[in-house]
């Protein structure tokens, strides 16, 4: 997959499971209130709703897969350039 995406997590849905740690943790942190934040290329998380990151060229399917087993249904990866679902609970199968 070669276009560029970006990656966000609906906190209102998640579990806490920490299925995307586990995925790729470069991109996804628990925090102190047990629920999964992104996070940036400097490793800062981006508590804020709705907010999006690049996803590293090299985690793409770690994303993409976290998005696709996520309890929560909660991991939203998109296309950056016209903002089409990729994975995740608005993505076609």
């Amino acid at each position: 997959m070669s276009e560029d995406l970006e990656v966000w997590i609906d906190q209102d849905l998640c579990t806490g499971d920490g299925l995307c740690v586990q995925y790729a943790a470069d991109v996804f942190e628990l925090d102190i209130d047990g629920l999964a934040y992104v996070k940036d290329g400097d490793g800062e998380l981006r508590l804020a709703a709705g907010q999006r990151v690049p996803v590293p060229a090299d985690l793409v399917l770690n994303v993409i897969d976290s998005a696709k087993e996520c309890p929560g249904e909660c991991i939203h990866v998109h296309r950056r350039s016209d903002g089409a679902p990729v994975a995740g609970p608005l993505a076609e199968d």
